[in-house]
């Protein structure tokens, strides 16, 4: 039935029965939860916050980013049995990347298209992560606490990038001061021959100029070790007082069993990439004396409340060993979730990033941690330790 409005407009009567269905129906709309009515953001759901990763589970830097997820995921478990982040369980999706850069952007890419995470979360590698950035700044995906301290990733001009661990640069200046203390001048280094090595050299070669120094020698391995034993010839033949190792996986191990075993009484400074577990076990009694820069605290500090929790969440999820790999995937949790809460129930990624930058020297547990500055490192830790006669790492 229609009323007639004199200019050739008719406008419909609702029965009674229509408007309180209508009435009805819109304020069920408005008693549905937040998350229901619609996302937040991607990955954002009323009950869940799913974050994706790229790591290389498997290929030649598996047992590094094994550890790493090991602490990551020990974190989000206690994070979620203690009631997740204002009632959203956080859930952590990693994809396998084998340190292939075209299947880590592949990954990366599934992740933002299909606008199923909120963020990408401690990606692995230098190569891999140089090239997932511009996507992520591109589609504003939050890029968070990356497993490199490349400084490519590190510019102020990034918008949706930020880091926690220390960079290259700044473990590359700790072990140069502490050489240049020392009086050490005759120093040589070994690197990989892909961003990661170049980062070091860069970093190491830049510490040194400051110190009117020039490497008595340098020398690219292949990623593949193919070289190793040839390079740590090249690199005895030069007769440094220092070899600094700026390699990770295989070759590390390589280098250092060969110059070792050569007794060539060079004493050898490494940077954190090296120190895994399977490292430590495969170099055995070779590792002795190895000196090891590394970006997060002791994990065993009997001192540290962070070092302390830690622990009982790797034990609460079955684990024994506590490593510095670990500790950093445990700290990177910590962090995200940090911010997360601070966000608020109506998280959105600007409110993310936006809350990360209220994170001035925020005390951590024992670590401080600063955001704000562009894409730099929110942390400035470094300290050095050396491997024992046990295969254990001590300050």
């Amino acid at each position: 039935m229609t009323l007639p409005l004199g200019l050739g407009v008719a406008l419909p009567v609702f029965r009674s029965a229509n408007l309180a269905f209508l009435a009805a129906c819109a304020l069920a709309a408005l008693l549905l939860p937040t998350g229901a009515r619609s996302q937040s953001a991607p990955g954002v759901t009323a009950d869940k916050i799913t974050v994706g990763q790229t790591i290389a589970m498997s290929g030649p830097f598996g047992d590094i980013a094994r550890e790493l997820l090991k602490g990551s995921q020990a974190y989000f478990n206690v994070l979620n049995r203690t009631g997740g982040i204002h009632g959203r369980q956080v859930e952590l999706v990693s994809k396998d990347d084998g340190y292939i850069t075209a299947r880590a952007l592949d990954n990366a890419k599934q992740f933002i298209d299909s606008q199923s995470v909120f963020c990408l979360f401690s990606n692995f590698g230098t190569p891999t992560n140089e090239a997932i950035l511009p996507l992520a700044e591109s589609s504003g995906t939050p890029l968070f606490a990356s497993f490199t301290g490349a400084l490519s990733l590190r510019s102020k001009d990034l918008k949706s990038t930020m880091n926690i661990r220390a960079s290259y640069a700044d473990e590359a200046e700790h072990l140069v001061k502490q050489l240049h203390t020392l009086g050490v001048r005759k120093i040589a280094v070994v690197y990989q021959n892909n961003t990661l090595g170049q980062e070091i050299l860069q970093g190491v070669s830049d510490s040194l100029g400051k110190r009117g120094i020039k490497p008595v020698w340098t020398g690219a391995i292949e990623p593949d070790s193919s070289n190793a034993e040839a390079m740590a010839a090249k690199a005895m033949g030069a007769k440094p007082e220092v070899l600094i190792l700026g390699i990770a996986g295989k070759s590390t191990i390589e280098v250092i069993k060969a110059v070792k075993g050569a007794n060539a009484g060079i004493q050898l400074y490494a940077l954190s990439i090296l120190a895994t577990p399977a490292n430590l076990r495969a170099l055995g009694k070779l590792g002795r004396g190895v000196v090891v820069s590394q970006v997060v605290p002791l994990p065993t500090s009997p001192t540290m409340s962070l070092a302390r929790e830690y622990r009982a969440a790797m034990t609460e999820a079955g684990h024994t060993d506590f490593t510095h790999l670990s500790f950093e995937g445990y700290i990177n949790g910590r962090i995200l979730a940090e911010g997360l809460k601070r966000a608020g129930r109506n998280l959105t990624r600007p409110g993310f990033i936006s809350a990360l930058h209220t994170l001035q020297r925020y005390d951590a547990g024992g670590l401080m941690v600063s955001f704000g500055r562009g894409a730099a490192s929110s942390s400035s830790f470094v300290e050095l330790t050396m491997i024992d006669s046990d295969g254990k790492l001590i300050k």
